[in-house]
């Protein structure tokens, strides 16, 4: 998540400074409030296919500014969920903004009636040079839950230094672990994982091996990183590394044939790094076993995943994304696209089935089956009747969201 190249351009107070610390829904360690709809605001009416859609962490009018300790701040972002233990796992971080600050946290939270309610189980805070003296005050984001082979709940995450850069450049990415014996109640101390500068985006597991795609610092290549044990971690062959595209987050999915496919965010040239101008791109790259190369025979054009999760359902392969719009207004939303064509090596063709109540600061979604016909998801989002430009709403207050998709009301191309 490249946010340094903005703050260039605007000058902003991102540090704690006070104010009044507020308790959020569900930080106490109650269930959060699962029928909190926009409070007023103006949202829209959902698509069909999105149930019981709902703010799930309240971000718009918080004004706690202490996002450490168990206490949620404004800006809540960067959403995970999984299965574990016959119920839901989720995460998100809080923080003052979506700068680079080790004032935040990643918070845990469980459901056990298919994402109908969450209830806080636990709070990681940002590594300080009192917490972490080989680290020092670093941001905690990122993060990306998955269960290793003894049963036991793990989490990546990223910690950087705090740097205002283009392009993720000399922020000093270290892709950090953590795990946990109770299901994500406690958690071991973060433990670097890769090597320096190489963020990792999405963990993925196939054949008991586990996968990751990361991304270079300065945004320059994206490489395959591969563990037996889910704990240590080897670089492997290069993804895609044409630096003048600014590759990124790289989403991997596999194939029932066992095939990878990597969708590459790439954003592009400097007027075209805001998403608003210019071209909007993901590029398709494949793999087979034992992924020792890759080939990336097509691009994605006009659209650009970018914060995306990508996921199989019923036998068909969706993407939730942030969406871009070609356009000075520089608005975001969080939108559910599906990919069809040949799953088996592509080409690849993309099906647009609309947006999330979403607007501003968006996407980096979770999703988790519940059932033949439903997954439960979340995103985040700023003020949906604002609809503020994403590059003034990045310093804004967010959301997290929560609802259902039901598959019974997305027809089938």
């Amino acid at each position: 998540m490249r946010v340094a190249f903005v703050v260039a351009l605007v000058l902003v107070s991102c540090g704690p400074s006070g104010g009044t610390d507020l308790p959020d829904a569900g930080s106490d360690g109650g269930p959060l409030d699962s029928g909190r709809h926009d409070a007023g605001r103006d949202a829209g009416p959902p698509p069909a296919w999105l149930m019981d859609e709902r703010i799930l962490v309240p971000g718009v009018g918080v004004t706690n500014r202490t996002c450490t300790g168990g206490m949620v701040c404004p800006h809540s972002e960067n959403t995970d969920l999984i299965h574990f233990a016959g119920g839901i796992v989720l995460v998100h971080r809080t923080a003052i903004s979506q700068v680079l600050n080790h004032n935040c946290s990643l918070r845990f939270y469980r459901s056990d009636d298919g994402g109908a309610s969450y209830q806080l189980m636990s709070v990681v805070d940002g590594p300080t040079t009192a917490t972490y003296p080989a680290l020092g005050d670093r941001d905690l984001r990122d993060p990306s839950l998955f269960v290793l082979p003894d049963g036991r709940l793990a989490f990546k995450a990223l910690v950087r230094t705090e740097t205002n850069s283009d392009r993720d450049s000399g922020v000093d990415s270290i892709t950090v672990e953590a795990t946990s014996s109770d299901g994500g109640h406690t958690w071991s101390p973060l433990t670097p994982v890769a090597p320096p500068r190489w963020s990792f985006w999405r963990v993925r597991e196939r054949a008991g091996v586990y996968y990751a795609a990361a991304y270079e610092d300065g945004d320059l290549s994206v490489r395959l990183f591969s563990s037996t044990d889910g704990e240590a971690w080897t670089m492997g062959p290069e993804i895609y590394g044409v630096a003048a595209d600014t590759p990124l987050e790289t989403e991997l999915v596999f194939m029932p044939s066992g095939r990878m496919l990597a969708l590459v965010r790439v954003d592009g040239t400097d007027p075209e790094l805001l998403g608003n101008i210019g071209r909007l791109r993901t590029i398709v790259c494949w793999s087979t076993a034992p992924y020792g190369t890759f080939a990336c025979p097509q691009v994605l054009d006009g659209v650009r995943f970018d914060g995306h999760v990508a996921f199989f359902h019923g036998g068909r392969l969706f993407v939730v994304a942030r969406r871009h719009f070609i356009e000075t207004q520089d608005r975001k939303r969080t939108a559910l696209f599906e990919l069809g064509g040949t799953l088996e090596g592509g080409p690849l063709t993309v099906i647009d089935h609309g947006d999330f109540p979403s607007a501003g600061d968006t996407a980096y979604a979770g999703v988790a089956d519940i059932d033949a016909d439903h997954v439960a998801v979340t995103w985040y989002s700023s003020d949906v009747a604002q609809d503020a430009p994403w590059v003034r709403a990045i310093f804004g207050p967010t959301d997290i969201r929560a609802a259902t998709i039901d598959f019974t009301r997305i027809d089938a191309h």
